[in-house]
Order: structure tokens, then C-alpha cells, then sequence
């Protein structure tokens, strides 16, 4: 039996210590939002709430289900993500598989150009401009074309399909068989872990991307669900609360309290916790897949 030293029985319990309190750095903020969703407004003003609910209540998530506004901004977000997931997931595969292929003469100044926009970009007005001149602005559209492709994804997904044994694509070619279809049935059904993680990426951008739609949006039956967070969080500023902590509860529906910004946050989050789990397996296979290979 291997003896262990004084110096690494010490670096474990180090080890072990930086981890605790750094999951515990971590996980404090979405338990503290949690308590906070249950809690009485008047509670967390006074800065009762610290771990546990403070005067537990349903008030807020009341209001929250109650309001239309979200519901159509989860409508509206659910719609970005099914379809910009769908065109992003289509356009990444396109565009990363003649990059893969050792056939194809202009793959590497094609994968200089795309490498170099990750670096420098047109800047935010050119791109306002030409979806402006694209008839796109104010549109759902503006939300799901502009940022479809995303470079990193096609880097990692040509460096999976790279890593495929080219053995498998000679022998389809030598028996007559398309790109297109190489592509649908050799090279995709190897690749389902990777399509995970791109599907993971783009699903969770699409889900936490306000950005665009704060600047492409002008209607706001189109507003998604984070641009809806933001403007419950600006909007019932806790400073605007302090001069009169019980003022949520005087008319619930024209103001609503603290605890509605906690509790709006944990219904914006709570499908990618859901989520996420399932995923995740897919999502370290093909992330260490992609960088040994690469």
C-alpha cells in the first residue's frame, strides 16, 4: 500500500476546502433567489432574508402567472429557441463539413476568414444598418438570422467530423455515393454527441440572449423572456422601494414587490435547470472528443 505524504494529505484537504467553498460561492446566489420568491416584499427589504423564506408566501409567483406579458414572452422565447436552434444546428453542419473535408481546395482560407471575425467584427451599427436595409428589423427574424452561425461551433464541429475515419468516406465514394449524401448518412449518425453539444450551445444563447432583441425590437408582444426579466428588474428598482417597503401590497396590480423579481428570475431560469442534466453527458463526451481530436 502506497504510503501518502504529510504534503499531499495536506494539498487534498486543501483541495477538498476550495472546492466546498466554492460550490458554496456558487450555489448561495440561487438559494438566496429562491428563499427571496417566497418571502414577504417587506422581509427583503428590511434584509431579513439570508438563507431560508422569511414570511413564506405564494404572492409572487401569483403575479407572475398572472401577468399575460410573460407568458407571451415565454411563448415568444420557446419560438426562438425551436427555430433558431433548428437554423443554427443546419448552417453549423453545412458549413463545418466542407471545411473537414481534406478534398476541398478553399477550406483553409474559408477557416482563416471565419477565425478571423472572432477577433474583430463589423461592430454593432453596421449590423443594426444591414438588418435595418434586410427588411428584418422588428421582426422575430431579427432575433434568430443575424447570429445563426456561430464560429466556435464550426470549429468544434469540424474538428469532430476530422476526427471520423476518412477510411468510412473513401469507401462511399468509391461505391457512388453524393456529398449530401455522405453527410445525412455516414457522417451524422456518427456525430450525435457533438450535434448535442451544438444543440446544448445554441439552445442556451438563443434562451439567454436579450442583447439583440433590445436592440432589434420594437414591439413588445415580441420581447423575449430575459428582455421581459430586464425590464421587471429595472423597472421595480429596489431603491424605488425603500421609502415605502409595504407599497407592493397596497394595489398588486399596478406594483409589484422585491420578491416578484426573484421570482420571475427562477421561472426564466428554471427550464434549463430542467434541461441541462440530460444534457450534460453529451456535453463533456463531445467537448473532449473535439479537443483531443483537434
Amino acid at each position: 500500500m502506497k504510503r501518502v505524504s504529510f504534503g499531499d494529505k495536506v494539498f487534498t484537504i486543501f483541495c477538498y476546502f476550495f472546492c466546498v467553498l466554492l460550490f458554496i460561492v456558487t450555489l448561495y446566489p440561487f438559494i438566496y433567489t429562491v428563499s427571496g420568491s417566497f418571502s414577504g416584499n417587506i422581509a427583503l427589504t428590511r434584509g431579513d432574508v439570508w438563507l431560508f423564506p422569511v414570511d413564506p408566501t405564494l404572492e409572487a409567483y401569483k403575479a407572475v402567472f398572472n401577468d399575460e406579458s410573460i407568458w407571451t414572452a415565454y411563448g415568444n422565447t420557446i419560438w426562438y429557441v425551436v427555430v433558431g436552434t433548428a437554423i443554427g444546428l443546419v448552417l453549423t453542419i453545412l458549413t463545418a463539413y466542407p471545411l473537414s473535408r481534406r478534398t476541398f481546395a478553399a477550406r483553409k482560407p474559408i477557416s482563416l476568414i471565419l477565425a478571423f471575425t472572432m477577433f474583430f467584427s463589423g461592430g454593432t451599427i453596421p449590423l443594426y444598418l444591414l438588418v435595418q436595409q434586410l427588411g428584418l428589423l422588428d421582426t422575430r427574424w431579427s432575433i434568430v438570422l443575424p447570429g445563426a452561425v456561430s464560429v466556435w461551433n464550426v470549429i468544434l464541429m469540424r474538428t469532430f467530423f476530422q476526427s471520423l475515419p476518412e477510411e468510412l468516406i473513401e469507401a462511399a465514394t468509391i461505391d457512388g455515393c453524393s456529398e449530401f449524401r455522405i453527410l445525412l448518412q455516414i457522417v451524422l449518425p456518427l456525430s450525435m454527441s457533438i450535434i448535442a453539444v451544438i444543440i446544448l450551445y445554441i439552445a442556451v444563447a438563443q434562451w439567454n440572449g436579450f442583447f439583440s432583441a433590445l436592440i432589434y425590437l420594437r414591439d413588445p408582444t415580441k420581447y423575449p423572456l430575459q428582455l421581459k426579466l430586464r425590464e421587471v428588474l429595472i423597472q421595480y428598482d429596489t431603491r424605488n422601494m425603500e421609502n415605502n417597503p409595504g407599497a407592493a401590497f397596497l394595489d398588486q396590480q399596478k406594483q409589484i414587490g422585491i420578491s416578484v423579481r426573484h421570482a420571475t428570475i427562477i421561472v426564466s431560469i428554471l427550464p434549463i435547470i430542467c434541461v441541462y442534466p440530460f444534457l450534460q453527458k453529451y456535453f463533456v463526451k463531445g467537448v473532449m472528443v473535439g479537443a483531443i481530436k483537434g
